[in-house]
């Protein structure tokens, strides 16, 4: 056959199948199979359904019991980690950093016991804190030194004494009922301020407070109050310091001649041989005087006499000799207070004292 003919020869059709859908290989849903739920059968199929879910609880159960486990094992360790590092740190070092004190001010660790009651950590390092803060940027003193670890060692030790002191007198205060209104603070702090011992304005007082004590105006106030405490714990405890002053002041008022009631009564070595006098000019915030002293003294015309004034520490009769420009020539007469130890020792025998730690 030619090529020709093949050329004419007439195509056939090509048929196209329609695709079958394949048979599924898994068997078809029998929906008689399927069991029917119904009011008399409703609690079976559901006690079936839940056994059937607490394969699968069980082990979310015992996944969380034994994250409570492990985050409470966690919790004990850090505690007990954190626990054994403060009471090394406490106890044993004796450390007096700024964390360590944080510390004692949330958790009350006890320095000493006075009788039942317990002398709290906070209160000795808070008055150690500040005498080192004092040396180290007032002072530049290197406690690394040897003369620097002596010197710090004795401030432990008087540090711990004051607080233990401290503790007597407020049992007595609460005895005698004695208290420390915020009033009376207030009057101490304006007092210094109004002589510019602390700075008049609020924020050179409260840098003066912070440069030299590493004091808050919280941390002053609080030194102020314990201050005037033990003053007027001491003040009842010894009347006869006062019976001397008025006495005095009596004869002072009848005519009697200063200098010659000075030599007397006064208890200032230095000025009683000397008809009282200090031997130096007085200035309104002179610091070698008592803040007291220069309040009333400055209110004085030449030649008066005082009332007996209370220094805490001691009284005093102030004379104004005579006025020098903006200065005063001035004669005292001072009565002073035992030493505090003197009447705490019948206290501390009743009450024993039992320190925490040994001052190294």
């Amino acid at each position: 056959m030619s090529s020709k003919d093949e050329i004419s020869k007439p195509k056939k059709a090509r048929r196209f199948l329609r695709p079958r859908a394949k048979k599924s290989s898994g068997s078809s849903v029998n929906h008689d199979s399927i069991p029917r739920i119904t009011n008399d059968n409703v609690h079976e199929h559901r006690e079936e359904v839940i056994s059937g879910a607490k394969k699968y609880v069980y082990p979310l159960k015992q996944s969380r019991h034994k994250i409570v486990i492990i985050s409470v094992s966690i919790i004990v360790a850090l505690f007990v980690g954190f626990m054994s590092y403060t009471l090394l740190s406490l106890y044993k070092f004796q450390d007096t950093s700024k964390f360590t004190y944080q510390i004692t001010k949330i958790i009350p660790f006890p320095v000493a016991r006075v009788g039942g009651q317990f002398v709290s950590y906070e209160k000795y390092l808070f008055e150690l804190r500040h005498y080192i803060h004092y040396f180290e940027n007032q002072q530049e003193l290197d406690f690394t030194t040897q003369s620097g670890k002596d010197q710090l060692k004795e401030q432990k030790k008087r540090s711990l004494d004051q607080v233990i002191n401290e503790a007597y007198i407020k049992k007595i205060a609460k005895e005698k009922n004695i208290s420390v209104s915020s009033e009376e603070v207030d009057k101490q702090i304006e007092l210094l301020r109004s002589q510019n011992r602390l700075g008049a304005d609020n924020s050179i007082y409260e840098d003066v407070l912070k440069d030299f004590w590493g004091w808050s105006v919280e941390d002053f106030r609080r030194s102020i109050s314990a201050e005037i405490l033990k003053n007027k714990v001491i003040q009842q405890l010894d009347p006869s310091v006062k019976t001397e002053a008025d006495k005095a002041l009596a004869e002072l008022n009848a005519g009697k001649d200063f200098a010659s009631v000075a030599k007397t009564y006064s208890d200032d070595e230095t000025t009683k041989d000397k008809g009282g006098e200090l031997g130096f000019l007085i200035s309104k915030s002179d610091r070698n005087i008592p803040p007291q002293t220069a309040e009333v003294l400055f209110n004085l015309k030449p030649g008066q006499t005082s009332g007996v004034i209370d220094l805490g520490y001691g009284l005093e009769i102030i004379k104004n000799i005579e006025n020098q420009g903006e200065k005063i020539k001035a004669a005292r007469i001072f009565f002073a207070y035992k030493d505090l130890d003197s009447y705490l020792n019948d206290y501390k025998a009743e009450q024993k004292a039992r320190s925490y730690i040994k001052v190294n």
